[in-house]
């Protein structure tokens, strides 16, 4: 029988929390779960249906590649999955084109990726295989893709770890959970309650330390809880609020190798799908890039809902930091405008309802997911190490191609209860 007198809290109620309460709570241990917001899902967050006309997802929203850990669970909760179909367009700044631009040099970019043995930042390893004024659409392609679609820093982020990613046909397909991620949120938050878990919302950690042989979690609200054992799985940046025992706060100091990018996500609803009205062949557009100050965009498609969602990652977005959500929407609706040589007025007038997050504004987040650094997989061996009865868990940590996504934190989540479980 499992020994039931060990109490594990574990500090954060996103996906690797969650999955990891689960897993610990119904192998017999007492689990509480603090959550410092008063929703769990952290980085996952559901919006209500009827702003958007269906379960919209103001956070993670994609299923990348195979997820195998992500289906698994789908397929327990009865939910479904629907892959991501249709045409990319571009912008160019005079007009639109879905076709698809090959550089001239990507195969010879291939070759010297295959042949590296070395890691090095995105940025030097243009500086010293790609100088030369024949490759700048090449460097000027990579540098945008690494900054808008893995939110990274060329100057710092990986290209061994960007390798994997990009040499990887079979990493590139993605889908939607029917019904949001919010969906599989309320299945593991079910799961944990029926094996007896506790969540304990708007409780925001302060500080954890080893008193006369036990550990104390102390909240910002006054709450304080004796366990044996903690996990944190809250996002890197806040680390460094949490005041930890000597031992953990070493580990900590890890995550500074481990980098972490801000997003810009905008919702826009409009009365009715103006840009497939306005040219018939955008009617099975998903994704649309641009160079505008919200750079990306993509629809529902197949479903019809009149929504544009727009997308900004990485060092850039500081640009925008001073806007506010009314400003972003704004700002979404000025970029669509110009995309689409329409005035913002007439745009404008065809929004229902918008939201935006500045996911780096958010307190309980303060960025969007992690990418890797040259030190980052030897960062990720210190931080999830088993050793002290603070451990640490969440998308940073997972060490395979899918770090920052929902996969890695649920994938991370499950390592860390194994290791827990395995004493």
């Amino acid at each position: 029988m499992s020994d039931i007198s060990e109490h594990i809290v574990i500090v954060g109620a996103g996906a690797a929390g969650l999955v990891a309460a689960r897993e610990l709570a119904r192998r017999g241990k007492k689990v509480t779960i603090l959550e410092a917001r008063e929703r769990c899902g952290g980085r996952i967050h559901p919006l209500p249906a009827e702003q958007f006309g269906y379960p919209a997802d103001g956070g993670a929203e994609f299923i990348h590649g195979e997820a195998p850990v992500t289906r698994a669970l789908l397929r327990e909760a009865g939910l479904s999955c629907q892959e991501i179909e249709g045409t990319q367009w571009s912008f160019d700044g005079t007009g639109l084109s879905h076709e698809e631009r090959h550089d001239p040099h990507e195969a010879e970019l291939h070759a010297v990726l295959r042949e590296l043995k070395d890691d090095l930042t995105v940025a030097d390893f243009l500086r010293r295989h790609f100088a030369g004024p024949e490759y700048g659409r090449l460097r000027y392609s990579i540098e945008r893709m690494v900054e808008g679609y893995d939110a990274a820093d060329p100057e710092r982020a990986s290209i061994l770890a960007l390798r994997e990613e990009w040499m990887d046909g079979g990493h590139h397909s993605q889908a939607r959970i029917v019904g949001g991620y919010g969906a599989l949120i309320e299945f593991l938050v079910e799961e944990c309650r029926r094996h007896g878990a506790t969540i304990r919302l708007g409780c925001a950690v302060s500080a954890l330390a080893e008193e006369r042989g036990v550990l104390a979690v102390r909240c910002t609200n006054g709450e304080a809880h004796g366990c044996d054992r903690a996990i944190v799985t809250v996002p890197l940046p806040l680390l460094r609020d949490i005041a930890l025992p000597a031992s953990a706060r070493t580990k900590a100091a890890a995550a500074g190798d481990i980098g972490f990018g801000c997003v810009i996500k905008i919702l826009l609803r409009f009365a009715r799908p103006w840009w497939r009205e306005q040219r018939q062949d955008l009617a099975d557009m998903t994704f649309l890039l641009s160079e505008q100050a919200i750079p990306v965009w993509w629809t529902r498609y197949p479903d019809q809902h009149p929504v544009l969602t727009g997308w900004f990652g990485g060092p850039r977005t500081a640009g925008l930091s001073h806007l506010d959500e009314r400003g972003l929407v704004e700002a979404g609706l000025s970029s669509l405008a110009a995309i689409f040589g329409l005035p913002h007025d007439d745009v404008a007038r065809e929004l229902v309802t918008g939201t935006a997050t500045n996911w780096g504004h958010d307190p309980f987040a303060r960025g969007a997911y992690s990418w890797a650094t040259p030190k980052t997989r030897a960062a990720q061996t210190i931080l999830a190490g088993a050793d002290g009865p603070v451990l640490f868990s969440g998308e940073a940590l997972y060490r395979g191609r899918d770090m920052g996504t929902v996969e890695a934190a649920l994938a991370s989540g499950l390592q860390t209860a194994g290791m827990i479980l395995r004493g």
